[in-house]
């Protein structure tokens, strides 16, 4: 006993964060849930290590890209599908109707390993092809199949209402990285991939063919600028107006935002009206998503409207 009560005291006197969390094990908090003292032990140590930016800490302290993790885990279960999905709007899929050599260009064009196949439209989802399924005829020079979909595999299927934690629980019990999130009417609201689920938790993961904000938001003169819709609300907001970021709705991109105010996915030169005043132009696009956009500034008239 003499020795437990000793080590406890050593534990108090170092003043780290996760000898205050061990501690949490053994207290007596009434009511309060584990989870709401861990955050705010993990809120009574932000800024206290001066050496927060170094990946270990030289006191063996948790460090601050560790405790913003700890915090994402604690609130991980807070999230449901339609959260940490990606936006119909957003979706690169393939039509089943589409040829072998339209299949490997939509591969080569967006750089993605899988994607869902539809057919007739985005709501009718039959399947997914995997890229590793479509290689093998193309590295060895071996006649592609009559019909392509027989390559397909059987995504799952989750309803919007599903929590994050779960659906993640779903992916690995299935061995599958790729879930269609399903709205209340049965059609096709978004999608998750594992990636979508880790970057909840550990923050954006970009890897070698993501591009730079930088070149994704362009301006062309006379106040406009031309976009990829994959352009981030954030940057878009940060380099062209802060107004545009401002949307109720779950999306992130440029796209998504043109396909939350045209309440569908909107076609080649179509021009949806933001509320402050900016035109969204549809540039480019096919059935599913847009592609790129040109965003016309406000007029006088807008200015004034909006004050």
């Amino acid at each position: 006993m003499p020795d437990i009560d000793n080590s406890a005291g050593e534990a108090d006197s170092s003043g780290g964060l996760w000898p205050a969390i061990r501690k949490l094990f053994g207290a007596d908090n009434g009511d309060r849930s584990l989870r709401a003292q861990l955050e705010e032990k993990i809120d009574e140590h932000e800024g206290e290590n001066p050496n927060d930016d170094e990946e270990t800490p030289s006191n063996g302290d948790l460090s601050g890209v560790e405790r913003q993790m700890l915090r994402n885990l604690l609130h991980f279960s807070e999230h449901d599908a339609d959260d940490v999905s990606v936006p119909r709007g957003e979706i690169i899929a393939v039509s089943a109707d589409a040829s072998w050599d339209e299949l490997v260009e939509h591969f080569s064009e967006n750089g993605h390993s899988r994607m869902p196949v539809y057919r007739g439209q985005l709501d009718h989802v039959i399947g997914m092809v995997h890229i590793k399924d479509v290689f093998p005829f193309l590295a060895n020079g071996k006649k592609p199949p009559a019909d392509w979909t027989t390559l397909m595999r059987q995504p799952l299927y989750v309803p919007q209402t599903r929590s994050a934690i779960d659906v993640l629980a779903d992916m690995r019990a299935a061995r599958m990285h790729l879930a269609i999130v399903l709205d209340e009417f049965s059609g096709t609201d978004g999608i998750i991939t594992i990636e979508d689920l880790v970057e909840e938790i550990v923050g954006e993961i970009e890897d070698e063919h993501d591009e730079l904000a930088a070149d994704l938001i362009t301006p062309i003169g006379e106040g406009m600028w031309d976009c990829d819709a994959r352009a981030e609300l954030d940057d878009v907001a940060e380099q062209v107006d802060s107004r545009l970021a401002e949307v109720e709705e779950a999306v992130d991109t440029l796209g998504g935002l043109a396909f939350v105010l045209a309440e569908q996915v909107p076609q080649v030169g179509a021009i949806v009206r933001h509320p402050s005043g900016w035109q969204i132009e549809i540039t480019a696009a096919d059935e599913t998503h847009v592609k790129r956009i040109r965003l016309h500034p406000p007029t006088d008239t807008d200015q004034a409207e909006n004050g």
